[in-house]
Order: structure tokens, then sequence, then C-alpha cells
């Protein structure tokens, strides 16, 4: 069964704006989601208010950029997934967008992203792809590299996880 877990951001420069209802809301969407068919329902009961109330708070929280960004992120491993890989690729600056929406697009490619390049590292481009063994991690790569024109390019499995979370507030 896959697990989903909500990430929060949340503006560093606001915290004055978050009251105690808030900072118990944050703390319970920033875990785990419960696996049920009205999550928040489930999570408002935990510290006393509606459903509705839990949702509008969140909304405003959002609206008035508290909260950055509220998303979802699958533990692959328990979704069938048992190989994943780093891919680093060596992309011209003046193809970076391009070539990064190209990617992006892939449903296999769960994070992409632009780093400058280091004196010791070429790579400016960076995609986590998921697949069922090590050879459908190459075939993705080899997949993206295709479609992008990217041929320089290195995979860089997982092996072992030590730590995976979001930020955790109050």
């Amino acid at each position: 069964m896959a697990c989903l877990f909500a990430v929060i951001d949340i503006h560093s420069q606001q915290p004055d704006m978050v009251d105690e209802i808030d900072k118990k809301i944050i703390q319970l969407i920033q875990g785990d989601l419960p696996l049920d068919p009205r999550p928040f329902a489930v999570m408002a009961g935990h510290i006393g208010i509606t459903e509705e109330e839990m949702v509008k708070r969140i909304s405003i929280l959002k609206e008035d950029g508290i909260i950055r960004r509220f998303g979802a992120t699958l533990r692959h491993q328990e979704a069938g997934f048992s190989s994943n890989a780093m891919v680093a690729w060596v992309v011209p600056e003046e193809r970076i967008k391009e070539v990064g929406e190209i990617m992006a697009g892939f449903r296999q490619v769960t994070h992409c992203y632009q780093r400058r390049p280091q004196k010791d590292l070429k790579y400016s481009l960076y995609t986590m792809v998921h697949g069922e063994d090590g050879e459908a991690c190459y075939r993705i790569a080899e997949k993206l590299s295709a479609r992008a024109g990217i041929k320089d390019y290195a995979l860089l499995f997982s092996e072992k996880e030590f730590k995976k979370t979001s930020m955790a507030y109050f």
C-alpha cells in the first residue's frame, strides 16, 4: 500500500499570524494523513474542531502565505517500486528550462531540479526516478535522454535510506 503524508513549508517571517489552533493543525497535517475517506474530519476530531473549520483554516493559511506548499509524497518502496536513482544530467545553461520541463513531464520522475555546476561536479539538472528494479531505472533514464536529447548523465542508485522526513514545525 502506498502511504502519503503532507509536506508543509512555512514562511518563517510570519510566525505571529499562527494561533494555537493553527499550530495544532500544522502539527497534524505535516505528518502522516489518516488513510480514511475523510482524513481532515479525523484530524479535526483530534483537536476538537469541525472538518469544515479545519479545511477553512488550511485554506486561509495557504492564502496568507503561511503555508507555501501542501503536497503529498509517495513512499515508493511501499508502493512497489524497489529501486530508485538520482539521475544527474549535464545540460547546457540555455536548455535548462526546456529540458527540465520535458523531464518533469514523465510520470516516473518525482523530483526534477536545477543546481549550479560546481568545480568538481559538472551536472546541472537532477531527476529522481523510480522503477521495479535497477534495470527499469536505466530504461527510464534512456527514455528521458532520448526525449530531451541529453546524452551526458549518471545514475546514482539509493542503497539504504536513513531518513525521509519533512521539516517539522511546532
